[in-house]
């Protein structure tokens, strides 16, 4: 039974990891605006189960629509295995179930961006709206993943009453990184639909009246970014204080990559935020996303001394 739970532990971890890849792999498909590769059909491509001739736009966006099916397909058989290896009540069971959910959710929001032409050069303020109901869908469904995962692995379930000035101080950074996260789809969209020529270029800008919404919308980006990550890095240790080994790693683990995020975050803007530094920031913001979610998991923990669930804590 041990061995049997070790393995669904590692198989969690490998769905949070494959989930990664894929909301990478989206990013991609929005930084080389090839959201229209297969029109304004969903689930079909251009009409067609298997497209033919297909364009560079086409085989992005097409193999992104299988790598989702694939991650659709993960958390289902994540959700079986755990309701058949856990008792009613273990908090894996309820993570596991709202990963389901939040991935049918996020299939609609996606579907959704297709089906109304959301996609492309489309500069609409829907658009905009959509990407950050999509960044919000996305980071919550990641938390559910990387939950169910520790709970599957043996961590304890968590309480938030009693804990105090914690959990409040774990519920405004959370919004703070939902903020961020929200505002960086936004700011993200506006590069790419309006590339700037220059640094200077781009600030001018951002700064302008006469540009578009999009441009203007990108300067609460990086105001976000540097409150919240000057917040966690400084507040992160505060928040494990107390609370075990693990916990005390997991501060570390989010001060540090808080502190990378901001560096990447000017770096982005100084290289005009070229594809592969886009992809580069957004999975540092999903690995700080994740460990601040794993921190409040063991700062809250109803078992003050919390396990180290399959050795997680010697990869922080």
């Amino acid at each position: 039974m041990q061995l049997r739970k070790s393995r669904l532990a590692t198989f969690a971890w490998a769905v949070l990891a494959y989930n990664i890849g894929v909301i990478l792999w989206g990013a991609y498909v929005r930084a080389t605006g090839s959201g229209a590769g297969c029109g304004e059909h969903w689930p079909l491509c251009n009409g067609v189960v298997i497209p033919r001739d297909p364009t560079a736009a086409t085989l992005i966006e097409f193999s992104h629509r299988i790598t989702s099916g694939l991650a659709l397909l993960s958390v289902v058989v994540l959700l079986v295995l755990v309701r058949r290896a856990f008792a009613p009540g273990h908090p894996a069971r309820r993570g596991a179930g709202w990963t389901v959910v939040f991935m049918l959710t996020e299939a609609a929001v996606g579907a959704g961006l297709v089906l109304f032409q959301l996609v492309a050069d489309n500069a609409t303020m829907a658009r905009a709206m959509f990407m950050a109901v999509h960044l919000l869908n996305t980071f919550i469904l990641v938390a559910w993943i990387a939950l169910t995962a520790w709970w599957v692995s043996g961590g304890p379930p968590v309480a938030t009453r009693g804990q105090g000035r914690r959990a409040l101080a774990l519920g405004i950074a959370s919004m703070g990184l939902l903020l961020v996260g929200i505002s960086g789809a936004v700011a993200a969209l506006g590069n790419t639909l309006y590339p700037a020529g220059s640094l200077i270029e781009g600030l001018a800008a951002d700064l302008s009246s006469t540009s578009h919404i999009l441009i203007r919308l990108r300067i609460l980006h990086p105001t976000f970014a540097v409150l919240t990550s000057v917040g966690l890095m400084f507040g992160a240790s505060r928040i494990a204080a107390g609370r075990g080994l693990v916990a005390a790693r997991f501060g570390r683990a989010v001060s540090v990559l808080a502190a990378v995020q901001l560096a990447l975050g000017a770096l982005n803007v100084i290289l005009l935020a070229p594809v592969w530094m886009q992809l580069m920031h957004l999975l540092v913001a999903d690995l700080l996303w994740i460990a601040f979610v794993l921190l409040g998991a063991t700062a809250l923990a109803v078992d003050r001394a919390a396990p180290d669930p399959a050795g997680v804590s010697s990869m922080v």
